[in-house]
């Protein structure tokens, strides 16, 4: 078994003790919701801050960003909005690494986030020494990594993408000749290797929620709905990509949903996204994709249980007490500063959306 299997099938038990120990998120009823949303509001002016969300996050909190003039998107399109608006503070909804990139484009700003304890399942699974050593066996490969990674592991990589633009930055580097490592996740990278040909070496990782995505069940379900087209987050496993009339980022499949003419729509994503589905397709019908099997007391519970961990409790406590404060050390912040530069070049020459990268 290579480095690659070894490491994230060691961390396995890890990661999921993690989500076990996940508090739930406290009910709120409407007085105290709307007690909360007004506190959080008035903080927001008083501490010269803005509120960034991700598609993944709880309806209430992207409602709050919009409403608030933040912004709600993925993560490296999060990264950029803040680094452009005239905040002192970001207050970043999402998971930890995505503050990290936040401080990446931003290190002169305040980077909060309602909790440090929202991790997830392609950061933990690559850790940086572990990472580093698999890249140290095959020294004439370019790293390649997602942007769903630890600002270390940006730091040790030449490349950084996202799914909107893997595939041309892939095709860019074969172009070049250059042989090439990719890291973390496994169904996206299989998935830019079926694109390209370009046989890249995988690092064993996977996101909790993609992964769980099940063909069997996905093909019960487009029996009952024939009409419907299937749009896949490219995280997802090769034979639900397969069945797929569409496939992209999060971004991707809310423009592939809003040309689609097609009334049923089943999407393989975290169903966080159908809060801003719904607004820009509220005439179609949005089905979650299943995955559960026929014993399962839930067919379709994609969420991402760190996504979940932020809520307007505490929002507003950390944006209160100005907590969970993400820290990047500025040597590791200039090295990932490089590879992020690197592709934002890039994709601004060729004019790729660099959004969606989760």
């Amino acid at each position: 078994m290579s480095l690659a299997e070894k490491v994230p099938q060691a961390l396995q038990a890890k990661i999921d003790k993690i989500i076990d120990n996940v508090t739930p998120s406290p009910w709120l009823n409407q007085v105290e919701k709307a007690d909360y949303i007004a506190k959080i509001k008035a903080l927001l002016i008083e501490k010269n801050a803005v509120l960034i969300a991700h598609y993944y996050v709880d309806d209430d909190i992207q409602a709050l960003a919009e409403t608030t003039g933040g912004y709600v998107s993925d993560s490296l399109d999060m990264a950029n909005f803040g680094a452009q608006h005239k905040a002192e503070k970001l207050v970043v909804c999402g998971v930890r690494f995505m503050g990290e990139t936040a401080k990446i484009l931003s290190p002169e700003k305040t980077v909060i986030m309602p909790t440090l304890e929202a991790e997830c399942s392609l950061d933990l699974g690559c850790p940086i020494d572990e990472f580093s050593a698999f890249c140290d066996q095959y020294p004439d490969h370019e790293v390649v990594v997602y942007a769903n990674t630890s600002v270390e592991v940006k730091a040790r990589a030449d490349w950084i993408v996202t799914s909107s633009n893997a595939i041309q930055i892939i095709e860019h580097l074969m172009a070049e000749g250059k042989k090439i490592i990719w890291g973390p996740d496994r169904h996206l990278g299989q998935y830019i290797n079926n694109q390209t040909g370009a046989n890249m070496v995988l690092w064993q990782g996977y996101c909790v929620v993609h992964d769980e995505f099940k063909l069997n069940e996905l093909e019960l379900l487009m029996a009952q709905y024939p009409d419907a087209e299937v749009l896949v987050h490219p995280e997802s496993p090769e034979g639900v990509i397969a069945k797929a009339d569409f496939v992209g980022s999060t971004k991707q499949i809310i423009a592939a949903g809003q040309r689609s003419e097609a009334k049923t729509l089943i999407i393989a994503t975290d169903h966080g996204l159908f809060y801003k589905m719904s607004q820009v397709v509220p005439d179609k019908r949005l089905i979650p994709a299943p995955t559960g099997d026929k014993s399962a007391t839930c067919k379709s519970c994609a969420h991402c249980p760190w996504m979940a961990m932020n809520t307007l409790i505490n929002l507003y406590e950390a944006l209160r007490d100005e907590s969970s404060v993400i820290e990047v050390n500025e040597a590791v912040r200039q090295k990932a500063l490089i590879p992020l530069n690197r592709m934002l070049t890039f994709s601004h020459q060729q004019g790729i959306l660099t959004a969606g990268d989760a």
